[in-house]
């Protein structure tokens, strides 16, 4: 590969950290300058808030959606750059390779997902 190939990449990384910088740097200026305990306590809709934040305690069923929303959006970050690469691995020859180990791939997230569903771990009561 020649380094042109990379432009397109590192201008989106520069443009990123612009945007990274500017966006502190506009929360260091126009944020609080008078923190009192009022401004710095947390807000919950108008109302004090109740309990320690620390010792909360979460349902089981609040991890399983937390982990299956985490699983697919890999199952995501996987899929799409296969499917947008796929036609340049068909014309290769390796077509059916490809779609075989994707198919496996999205078989045992398929299975995973109905055992959960078929647990309740996607009921949020």
């Amino acid at each position: 590969m020649v380094l042109a190939d990379y432009i397109p990449l590192i201008l989106l990384t520069l443009m990123a950290f612009g945007v990274v910088v500017v966006i502190i740097s506009l929360a260091q200026f126009f944020g609080p300058k008078n923190p009192t305990p009022e401004k710095m306590m947390p807000y919950e809709s108008g109302s004090n808030p109740i309990g320690e934040p620390h010792g909360m305690r979460f349902s089981v069923k609040f991890y399983m959606v937390a982990i299956s929303f985490i699983l697919f959006d890999l199952e995501t970050i996987f899929v799409i750059p296969w499917a947008m690469s796929w036609q340049d691995s068909n014309a290769l020859g390796h077509g059916f390779y490809s779609f075989s180990v994707m198919a496996i791939f999205l078989t045992i997230l398929t299975i995973g997902l109905v055992y959960e569903w078929s647990q309740g771990g996607l009921e949020w009561d």
